[in-house]
């Protein structure tokens, strides 16, 4: 029966989460609002403290589909060339789910007048839990206890490590998650592939390019390379006016066309919202992700 669980719990994944098995690290549409989600080196870039909030429903439509909540938070340390920050998240797909938290310090160090450059280690842990109550096989379980109501977890170390390069007029960073590589002792079987979390590595980029007193645009960049081999690339634009409001538009390769915009207040508190159209073949079953952003930025440290 144990081989039974295995098979019924690949079938739900095969469709619903085939890409949360290459990625597993939860992801945002608007990670170019909060960098330091996908790259510890950005803490204490910025001369203030900040808070973000992000959740993500994705394939609105398809049961048991993902759904992503994360808090962060990081900022510089007064007087000093360092930052720190925190964050947790939880990230859900059907009976699978993901509690993640941990820390971060970053050194900065200036490279000219100009530009900086920044290195970061978060370290963490990370609790994988596989809900079989919700594994629903009817008669077929008899008496195997792995389905009857049992919920089994797997805590496992975690790091990520991050440089980040920055002006204020363009950045660059290139980051690593999940260095660690655990394995998930006793939750998932190694015949699924999913039982030891794989190195994701992160390049980003981008550049503030200034029109006019009001208005501005930046372009950015963001390549994904998913242990063992699989790449995925974004291409973004977005459009300032005024530093207060902001309408960009994305494209994932193989996943998604994104939609976004936002409002800053006072440059202190942030709401942003994105709608991905589906492109890959789940938009037959899809009506798209939708992804709300909340920030908050204190005052600046002096």
């Amino acid at each position: 029966m144990k081989k039974i669980k295995i098979l019924i719990f690949f079938v739900f994944c095969l469709v619903i989460s085939y890409t949360a098995r290459a990625q597993q690290v939860p992801f945002y549409t608007q990670w170019m609002f909060n960098e330091y989600i996908i790259n510890p080196g950005v803490a204490g870039t910025l001369n203030a403290f900040q808070i973000r909030a992000n959740t993500r429903v994705q394939w609105i439509g398809i049961d048991g589909a993902p759904r992503t909540m994360g808090v962060s938070a990081y900022g510089p340390l007064k007087k000093q060339p360092m930052g720190y920050g925190g964050y947790i998240y939880n990230d859900i797909t059907g009976p699978d789910s993901r509690l993640s938290l941990g820390g971060t310090y970053a050194y900065n160090y200036p490279i000219s007048d100009a530009m900086r450059i920044s290195a970061g280690l978060s370290v963490g842990l990370i609790q994988y839990k596989l809900d079989n109550t919700q594994i629903d096989i009817g008669d077929q379980a008899g008496n195997d206890p792995a389905f009857t109501g049992s919920v089994e977890s797997s805590y496992v170390p975690d790091a990520s490590f991050g440089i980040y390069v920055y002006s204020t007029l363009y950045y660059a960073g290139i980051s690593a998650h999940q260095l660690i590589g655990s394995k998930l002792n006793n939750l998932y079987e190694e015949e699924i592939g999913i039982n030891r979390l794989k190195q994701h590595f992160y390049l980003a980029g981008g550049y503030n390019i200034i029109l006019n007193r009001d208005y501005a645009i930046q372009p950015s960049l963001l390549l994904k390379y998913m242990s063992p081999g699989q790449i995925q690339g974004e291409l973004n634009a977005k459009a300032t006016y005024k530093r207060v409001a902001w309408f960009g538009l994305s494209y994932r390769t193989g996943d998604a066309l994104c939609v976004l915009g936002g409002y800053n207040y006072e440059n202190k508190m942030y709401i942003g919202i994105s709608y991905d159209i589906t492109t890959s073949e789940l938009r037959k079953y899809s009506s798209g992700t939708i992804e709300i952003m909340l920030g908050y930025r204190f005052n600046n440290l002096k």
